[in-house]
């Protein structure tokens, strides 16, 4: 992986888990909150259209951001991972409400995908327990170390 200077592997710390509290923060919001809690979700979301694998994979997204961000298990790709999520919530906000935030618009939806998209860019930062392969392991252009014997 390429070397990051000191202050850039903190900054994707602090991102790391300002995200990852803000999915804790959400799922609580959804579990336990939201009269009728994630029935009442999920049925929402279903009335509105969207086929059932739609909220499962919100659901998925949310629990993988809550629960691998905050510790840095692939940081990098559990946030590539939830970036779709977040481009369909500004969607589903955008056409309902307009964009701005006063409305319950797209506008937060689309700062916590550029949240996520940041975190993309600077990988997993300081005290990663589990660093993000390097993508050009996936694409085929860098071999995997060898192990030794």
């Amino acid at each position: 992986m390429e070397s990051q200077p000191v202050q850039l592997k903190l900054g994707a710390l602090l991102l790391r888990l300002l995200i990852g509290s803000l999915f804790i923060a959400h799922l609580y919001w959804k579990l336990g909150m939201l009269p009728g809690g994630v029935v009442a979700w999920w049925s929402g979301l279903v009335k509105s259209g969207y086929p059932t694998f739609v909220p499962a994979y919100v659901l998925s997204a949310e629990f993988a951001g809550a629960l691998l961000l905050i510790p840095g298990v692939h940081s990098r790709y559990v946030a590539l991972y939830a970036m779709p999520m977040m481009f369909g919530a500004a969607e589903f906000w955008l056409v309902r409400k307009g964009f701005y935030f006063t409305r319950a618009g797209a506008e937060l939806p689309l700062v916590w995908l550029a949240l996520l998209g940041l975190q993309v860019v600077l990988g997993d930062g300081s005290y990663a327990l589990v660093r993000s392969p390097d993508w050009r392991f996936f694409a085929g252009r860098l071999r995997a170390p060898a192990r030794a014997n």
